[in-house]
C-alpha cells in the first residue's frame, strides 16, 4: 500500500481509505468489523465516517456507523490509525440531528463530542464539514442560483470554532467536503488573515463520470497544498457495470443503494450515465481488468488525489477493491478513457 502526505498536514494516509457509510444499514456490526479487519490487514490506515451515517440517513440509524467503528476501534492501537469524521451541514431536512444542524460553535462542539463518544476515542485525526453551511449547488445540482442563497454562519466564525477544537486536542486537522473553489479559497483566506489552522483536505466526489474537480478545484488545491479525498469512485456502483442489464433484477444488483434507496443518489439518474458506464466497462473488459478495479485505479493515480475512499457491502467486494492498489493503467487504456470522456463529459456531476 502506498502512503501519501495529506495536504499540509503531518498525516500520511493510505492511498486507499475505507469508507463506512453502509455500516448500520446494509452491513451489520460483525460485517463492519470484518471489513475493518480486512482493510487494516491490507495496509489501509485511514477510516472515514460521519455523524449522520449510515445512508440513506434516518433518525433511527443516525450515528450507528460511528458506534460500530467505536466497538472495533477500542481494541486497536489508536496511534496507528487515522480516523476522520464529519459534522452534518444544514438544509437537507435532517431535523433529527441536533434539531436542525448548523456549523456554528455550539453545534460543532455538540457534534464532535457525540462522534468521539460513539467512536470511543478522545480525538479524531481529521474533522470535516460534510457540506457547506451556506447555499451551494451540490449532490447533482450544477448551476448556482442566487435566489437560493440563505442566512449562513460566516466562514471566519466557523473556522474560529474549529480552531478552538484543535486547541483542545480533540481534533488534529480540519477539512472540507462537497465544497466549491470559492469556499476553499475563503477558508484559506480566513486562516491566513486571522492566524487560524488551515484546511488540509477536501472530500469531493471524483470518478470517471464526474471529473469536475479537474477544472478549477485541482488548481486551487495544488497551489494551496490541499489534498483530495475522492469519494464515490465507483459512482454508486454504476462503474462496476452491475446496473447495465436490469437495475431491478434479483440478486446482487438488488442490494445496491440505487435499488434499495430509489430517492438517494439522484445525480446518477441522468441520460448519459448508462451509455458512459457501458463504455467504461467495455474498456476494462478489453484490458482484462474488472470494471471496478479500472475505475478505482484511475481515481487513485490522478496527481491531485491523496486517497480514494472505498465503499463495499461485502468482504468479497472490498477484497476486489483493495486489489486495485497493485494495478496500473496502460497508456492505451488511458487514451481510451479520455476518448469516452470527450464523448460523454461528466454525465453524473
Amino acid at each position: 500500500m502506498e502512503y501519501r502526505q495529506l495536504g499540509a498536514s503531518d498525516l500520511k494516509v493510505s492511498a486507499l481509505a475505507l469508507g463506512t457509510m453502509t455500516f448500520g444499514e446494509q452491513n451489520s456490526e460483525a460485517e463492519a468489523h470484518a471489513q475493518l479487519d480486512l482493510a487494516v490487514s491490507r495496509g489501509v490506515n485511514f477510516i472515514d465516517t460521519a455523524e449522520m451515517y449510515p445512508v440513506a440517513p434516518r433518525a433511527e440509524t443516525a450515528g450507528r456507523t460511528e458506534s460500530y467503528i467505536g466497538t472495533w476501534l477500542k481494541r486497536q492501537r489508536r496511534d496507528q490509525l487515522i480516523v476522520a469524521s464529519k459534522i452534518t451541514g444544514p438544509a437537507r431536512g435532517f431535523s433529527w440531528i441536533r434539531n436542525g444542524p448548523r456549523i456554528d460553535r455550539a453545534q460543532l462542539n455538540a457534534a464532535l463530542d457525540g462522534s468521539l463518544r460513539r467512536l470511543q476515542t478522545d480525538y479524531v485525526d481529521l474533522y470535516q464539514i460534510h457540506w457547506p453551511d451556506r447555499y451551494v449547488p451540490m449532490f447533482g445540482a450544477t448551476g448556482y442560483d442566487a435566489a437560493q442563497e440563505r442566512d449562513s454562519v460566516p466562514i471566519a466564525e466557523q473556522l474560529q470554532a474549529l480552531a478552538d477544537l484543535v486547541k483542545t486536542g480533540k481534533v488534529r486537522h480540519i477539512g472540507l467536503s462537497n465544497e466549491t473553489p470559492w469556499g476553499v479559497m475563503e477558508f484559506l483566506r480566513c486562516a491566513e488573515t486571522l492566524g487560524l489552522p488551515k484546511i488540509v483536505s477536501i472530500q469531493n466526489a471524483y470518478h470517471l463520470m464526474n471529473r469536475t474537480f479537474e477544472s478549477c478545484l485541482a488548481e486551487v488545491c495544488r497551489h494551496a497544498n490541499v489534498g483530495l479525498l475522492a469519494y464515490s469512485p465507483l459512482a454508486f456502483g454504476h462503474l462496476t457495470g452491475k446496473y447495465l442489464a436490469d437495475p431491478q433484477a434479483p440478486g446482487i444488483t438488488a442490494k445496491g443503494r440505487v435499488t434499495l434507496f430509489p430517492g438517494f443518489g439522484q445525480r446518477y439518474h441522468k441520460p448519459n450515465v448508462p451509455a458512459a458506464s457501458r463504455e467504461y466497462v467495455r474498456i476494462a473488459n478489453e484490458a482484462g481488468l474488472s470494471p471496478a478495479q479500472m475505475a478505482l485505479t484511475f481515481a487513485r493515480t490522478r496527481w491531485f488525489t491523496s486517497s480514494v475512499i472505498l465503499g463495499a457491502t461485502s468482504v468479497q467486494q472490498l477484497q476486489e477493491n483493495l486489489d486495485s492498489a497493485e494495478i496500473t493503467l496502460t497508456a492505451e487504456v488511458l487514451e481510451k478513457i479520455e476518448a469516452v470522456h470527450k464523448l460523454y463529459p461528466n454525465p453524473a456531476p
